[in-house]
């Protein structure tokens, strides 16, 4: 019971704050390029409270936790509103008779705060909690390799290679994969002493690319976490957001082409069931799994499907380049389209999850 509970609460707190950065995003934009926003909603459903604040937006609490929304004032276009909804427009406080950039950056700026929301998550746990490093200790050495001719011996501890402090085993790697052929330094830490070594890291033609190889293999895993410098949590965020957006890009990418099965693709069940499991291990952990899924959902909002924000982004530029609005019923098409393929995989997702908890296996063997 007492699991349930966590997961539960972790479940509502993290979707909560991923659904209010994201609309806050939106909101705050709208605010900046003058257009008055009606409703700013977290949750769906009939409120379980609302209040107006003084400039005339609506703040509901919803009861359903899966989502929320922004709507901006003349949101509908003129030809699908209402007599009555003209009569209530604020002149020049539109949505739709804002340029083509003023909405773009509407739209946009709702994925975009979930990427700045991760940064600062991940920015925070770095500084106050601390960033897991994997130390790269030294367990063989490749013949005739770089580390060879350095001199690198097992059970060295690499803690620099050219002016680049304490990398981990991942970062390491990836350091001498971008530099094929250059002669550096590396320092090892050997019997608890530092030694400085020249090193020559060398080249490998993969697939008619030059790779770069230290030739070392990595020992057992050792994790340390290491409390960063602010500019250096800031840093490490950077570069943690852009990392977890091209895998998952990648990830995406290889389920298409089959390299990788669907079965990975989670829905709210998943999440919530991860939600309840990293909130046993630590408020800091959990921070760090909302700062991933906040990526995961300003990413796939920004895919060109219609009904997400990159649809209605995609025709922002078609009206841009051919000076004027995609047709109607393109926009009614398009839109019903993408409600489908949305609904399809929301489905899948949460067919995944529950196969993946054995749901369906116990129904299947109980009603025989």
């Amino acid at each position: 019971m007492h699991a349930f509970i966590v997961t539960i609460i972790s479940f509502i707190f993290v979707l909560g704050v991923l659904v209010f950065i994201h609309e806050l995003g939106h909101y705050l934009a709208a605010r900046w390029r003058g257009v008055h926003v009606d409703v700013f909603s977290i949750g769906f459903g009939k409120p379980l409270y609302k209040w107006r604040d003084k400039v005339g937006t609506e703040w509901r609490l919803c009861p359903i936790p899966l989502g929320g929304y922004v709507k901006p004032h003349g949101f509908e276009d003129p030809e699908d509103a209402t007599d009555e909804q003209k009569a209530n427009w604020i002149p020049g406080r539109t949505f739709h008779a804002k340029s083509v950039l003023d909405r773009s950056i509407v739209i946009f700026a709702g994925p975009f705060f979930n990427f700045v929301l991760a940064v600062i998550l991940f920015a925070g746990v770095f500084a106050i909690s601390g960033k897991p490093f994997i130390k790269p200790v030294v367990e063989n050495i490749v013949p005739n390799s770089a580390a060879s001719q350095a001199g690198m011996k097992p059970h060295d501890i690499i803690i620099q290679i050219d002016k680049y402090k304490n990398p981990d085993a991942q970062s390491l790697a990836l350091f001498a994969k971008k530099h094929p052929g250059m002669t550096t330094t590396v320092i090892v830490k050997r019997e608890g002493k530092e030694v400085s070594l020249p090193i020559t890291i060398s080249s490998k033609l993969i697939d008619h690319k030059s790779i770069g190889q230290l030739g070392i293999v990595m020992g057992r895993i050792f994790v340390e976490k290491h409390r960063l410098s602010i500019e250096d949590s800031v840093v490490y965020a950077f570069r943690e957001t852009w990392n977890i957006t091209a895998d998952t890009v990648i990830g995406l990418g290889q389920m298409v082409t089959r390299q990788r099965s669907l079965s990975e693709l989670g829905g709210p069940i998943k999440i919530a069931q991860i939600s309840g499991q990293v909130a046993e291990k630590g408020f800091d952990q959990l921070i760090l799994m909302m700062a991933v899924l906040s990526i995961n959902l300003g990413l796939i909002n920004l895919f060109p499907i219609p009904m997400l924000d990159g649809g209605r982004l995609l025709f922002y530029v078609i009206e841009a380049v051919c000076r004027k609005p995609v047709h109607k019923k393109i926009q009614v098409w398009a839109f019903q389209i993408g409600f489908g393929l949305i609904l399809l995989l929301f489905l899948f997702s949460t067919y995944n999850d529950i196969s993946q908890l054995g749901l369906i296996s116990w129904f299947t063997s109980h009603s025989k």
